[in-house]
């Protein structure tokens, strides 16, 4: 039954253009093709950037972020409670007004300290800022590294500059060492980043992100087996070279650098608009869309490419849409904040701040009536009593 499915995935009708065989894919005279038993080593690869990951967040990541004066958060210990505690796992995070009535009963508790026992379980489980950093630090270091690499790899290849190349000879186009490593390094970091989501800061658009990193990985799986090399190439170096300045908005924005954080959003913004939603719509789908018409008949494979390419670019207005909310806050709140973020940690961080001035003012109201009762000591005579 495996063999049967095994020969009907790889029909060629699937894969290739109308009257090519994979045999016409075989190495041949020093050339080397596409094989789809190259990806096996993306996964191998993903642990091995996992395992370079640890070391890189805990020898380069930590000491940089405590170099800005970012620090290891000490998280307040909360009073055990085993009905706070099976609520707060089964029930909601968040209860409700009536929630906390019925909860503050049953443990013998004013309705304040349960709200309290709450928000300080919340934030047991909230992402601190060196986390944070960590993991946009070494997303920075990446996409710096596999742009500058991308950029080496295609700088001198003529399909950059002239789009027909791309579909020139296509399929009977042998393979590059350069995009080999090329394709295989960036598979294996989404791998990577899809292993890590159960660890990773979990934002708001998790989702969006899982989608995001599953679709990348289809996408290059696919463009690979079907030797959409020249193309898939064009749309890494696209997307990577905005990535890096959002990472490093980020990596200030944890450290505190508010306005070289909104330079750098600034840069990422632009880029980002130019990259995503002109250069990709009007030039890669419009190379891998429109010019292959002129060279073949539309077939499953071409059909399918397209396909998984515009759902990356819904993807890329889903993303602007936070952008823009990100920069209109910028402009009217001159404050850029990650909006993917939870707003409870706004939220949770004034509600600490309210906490710790009610604990100085009632230290003080303390010390006033101790002080005050002191004083009046001195007024009172010995062994009398104040009316």
């Amino acid at each position: 039954m495996f063999q049967t499915f095994k020969e009907w995935f790889w029909l060629e009708r699937f894969w290739l253009p109308p009257t090519i065989k994979w045999s016409d894919l075989e190495d041949h005279d020093g050339l080397v093709f596409v094989k789809p038993s190259h990806l096996y080593m993306t996964i191998p690869y993903a642990f091995g950037l996992l395992i370079i990951r640890h070391f890189f967040e805990k020898f380069i990541a930590t000491p940089l972020a405590k170099t800005f004066g970012i620090k290891e958060e000490i998280r307040k210990k909360i009073t055990p409670n085993t009905v706070l505690e099976t609520f707060f796992k089964h029930s909601t995070r968040q209860p409700s007004h009536t929630d906390i009535y019925g909860l503050a009963k049953k443990c013998n508790l004013t309705e304040r300290q349960v709200e309290r026992w709450f928000r300080s379980r919340r934030n047991q489980e909230k992402p601190c800022r060196m986390k944070k950093f960590q993991e946009a630090c070494w997303r920075f270091a990446f996409y710096l590294m596999i742009t500058v690499a991308g950029i080496v790899f295609l700088y001198d290849k003529p399909w950059v500059y002239d789009l027909w190349e791309v579909w020139n000879g296509y399929p009977r186009q042998p393979l590059l060492p350069s995009q080999y490593w090329y394709y295989i390094l960036e598979m294996s970091f989404y791998w990577s980043l899809i292993f890590s989501l159960g660890s990773d800061v979990k934002r708001k658009d998790f989702l969006a992100h899982v989608i995001h990193h599953l679709a990348a990985i289809s996408l290059m799986s696919f463009s690979w087996c079907a030797n959409y090399i020249r193309s898939g190439t064009l749309v890494m170096i696209v997307h990577d070279v905005a990535d890096i300045w959002l990472e490093s908005a980020k990596m200030f924005s944890y450290a505190g650098w508010k306005q070289t954080c909104n330079t750098l959003f600034f840069i990422f913004s632009t880029i980002f608009f130019i990259s995503r939603l002109i250069i990709f719509p009007f030039w890669i789908l419009y190379c891998t869309l429109i010019l292959p018409l002129h060279y073949l008949e539309p077939f499953f494979s071409y059909i399918f490419l397209n396909l998984q390419l515009l759902v990356l670019q819904v993807l890329h207005l889903y993303w602007c849409y936070f952008i823009l909310k990100m920069l209109r806050r910028c402009i009217f709140m001159k404050n850029i904040q990650d909006v993917r973020s939870d707003d409870e940690d706004e939220e949770e961080e004034e509600e600490e701040e309210e906490e710790e001035k009610e604990e100085v003012i009632k230290g003080k109201e303390r010390d006033c009536l101790k002080n005050g009762l002191g004083a009046n000591r001195h007024l009172i005579p010995n062994g009398q009593q104040g009316h």
